[in-house]
């Protein structure tokens, strides 16, 4: 019996190892933390698979893993992240370059925001989540990720080139940022 549940771990970490580690890199910005995030959250998850496995939606159960130990990665102590808009050398400018760029925009926006705004928008922005199912997730309840989501995308509409994303081209801004005339 120990045995199946050990092959069904590690096929569900071979299945969801690379959504897991984009969830926490947009959860804390850097690469590096993003994979001990991920690592920290499925040894959790393995301690008590037995009891993930059951769950009705076992990535739900590990994702709110997720969430939990970036919020008590600064708990325990205090860590500055000082995230750059871009790196330090440019190459050629061209379509993906340019692309880049802006998630490097991005990026540095979703820094900026609180903790809690920042796994809102990302849960439910990013990952598509239902408000119901982020709330979940956050603990918390659907009125406050209406409230945080609302604030969180009130404050990447103020960040400098990033009115592209929030807004798009149907609100009048291209994604160079130039006025549409539609």
């Amino acid at each position: 019996m120990q045995a199946e549940l050990e092959d069904r771990f590690q096929e569900f970490v071979r299945a969801r190892w690379p959504h897991l580690v984009r969830t926490a890199y947009l959860l804390t910005g850097d690469a590096h933390h993003a994979e001990d995030l991920t690592q920290t959250a499925l040894a959790k998850a393995y301690r008590s698979w037995r009891r993930v496995a059951r769950a009705d939606h076992p990535e739900a159960y590990v994702r709110r893993m997720l969430v939990t130990c970036n919020r008590d990665r600064f708990r325990k102590r205090r860590v500055t992240e000082a995230l750059t808009a871009a790196p330090p050398e440019r190459a050629g400018r061209d379509e993906s370059v340019a692309r880049v760029d802006e998630r490097g925009v991005l990026l540095a926006a979703l820094a900026r925001l609180p903790r809690r705004q920042r796994a809102v928008v990302v849960l439910r922005y990013w990952e598509d989540l239902s408000e119901a199912e982020v709330a979940e997730t956050l603990g918390c309840s659907p009125g406050t990720v209406k409230s945080q989501a609302s604030k969180g995308l009130a404050k990447l509409r103020t960040y400098p080139g990033l009115a592209w994303a929030v807004d798009g081209p149907a609100h009048g801004v291209t994604r160079g940022g130039e006025e549409s005339r539609a």
